[in-house]
């Protein structure tokens, strides 16, 4: 077993090695103040067995880490190679992936990234000793999904929460459900919302507020927060479903999402948040041919700066 570390990450494994039963971790903040837990080992262990069989991962298999071992998505690609005992390189986290674009000597069976690492990546001339690319840590952008199936990389979004220790299900590129890992299952409760089931996490049953359709207790699409939905006159609009249709239709590089301002014909309207000064001057006739009149939004807020959380979540604000 061969460990290429950082300091962080080593500081890590001296956290692991401890004989406490448990790691300190925090949760992402995308929708509050980031909260102190207390992950058990055994249930980093029982996540990390599963994308471990998910993946096929082996003694033989080399794993790549750029992300910060700060965060669940670090924490967990280090314990996957723990668990299987095969070997790991761990590069300073950045944007720019500049150990791994400099040519790794090693074929990648697993490389875990988030969106704001995307560009770096299909920057590099071949990709073609990277396996598997796993992205998490905020929405992936539609346009950044089809460039990744362009390339023709083996990808997959990523479903979970520090909570969950990472992922519990996986979307491959291209599909629309997401699948359970090994030894989850899915339901949902009387708001539409996942509720998780683990026979090996200590949190057994776990109610989430992400709105979903159910195709069976192992797959589900994604439709949106239940914290983040509108009530327009009694229609109900996830802001995220509205987001998805926008996206070809805005400048790339562009930041944007769908809030709500109250209103007395409506209750709530939508209107778009966006840092870009320079929008086409039909976007919103455009939009409302895409999404619909009842669902678009009825005003576009232009702001200076759009803030984003560490994990480069859009912290959401209504006006």
């Amino acid at each position: 077993m061969e460990l290429n570390l950082t300091e962080a990450a080593r500081a890590f494994i001296d956290e692991w090695d401890s004989p406490l039963p448990y790691v300190m971790a925090h949760t992402s903040g995308s929708t509050g103040i980031p909260k102190e837990l207390h992950l058990l080992k055994s249930d980093m262990r029982a996540s990390a067995r599963a994308t471990i069989k998910f993946f096929d991962i082996t003694a033989a298999s080399h794993l790549y880490l750029p992300l910060s071992p700060s965060y669940i998505a670090g924490k967990m690609q280090i314990v996957r190679a723990l668990e299987a005992g095969c070997s790991l390189t761990v590069e300073e986290p950045s944007n720019r992936l500049f150990h791994l674009a400099s040519g790794c000597p090693r074929d990648i069976d697993l490389l875990p990234v988030v969106p704001s690492q995307i560009d770096s990546l299909l920057s590099m001339a071949d990709t073609s000793h990277i396996k598997t690319v796993i992205i998490g840590g905020a929405p992936l952008p539609a346009r950044d999904e089809e460039r990744i199936l362009e390339r023709d990389l083996r990808a997959y979004a990523t479903y979970g929460m520090t909570e969950t220790c990472s992922h519990v299900a996986l979307r491959r590129l291209g599909e629309k459900e997401f699948t359970a890992l090994p030894s989850f299952s899915f339901s949902t409760d009387k708001r539409g919302c996942l509720v998780i089931s683990s026979k090996e996490l200590s949190f057994g049953r776990l109610v989430t507020n992400d709105i979903v359709e159910l195709s069976d207790s192992r797959h589900f699409r994604w439709q949106g927060r239940f914290d983040n939905v509108i009530n327009s006159a009694g229609l109900k609009i996830c802001p995220e479903e509205i987001e998805k249709q926008i996206a070809p239709l805005m400048p790339p590089g562009t930041l944007f999402y769908i809030t709500s301002r109250p209103s007395r014909r409506w209750g709530e309207k939508a209107v778009l948040v966006t840092d870009c000064r320079s929008l086409p001057e039909n976007l919103i006739d455009r939009i409302r041919e895409a999404t619909g009149p009842a669902k678009a939004p009825k005003a576009i807020i232009p702001v200076d700066r759009i803030e984003l959380t560490a994990s480069q979540k859009i912290i959401r604000k209504k006006f």
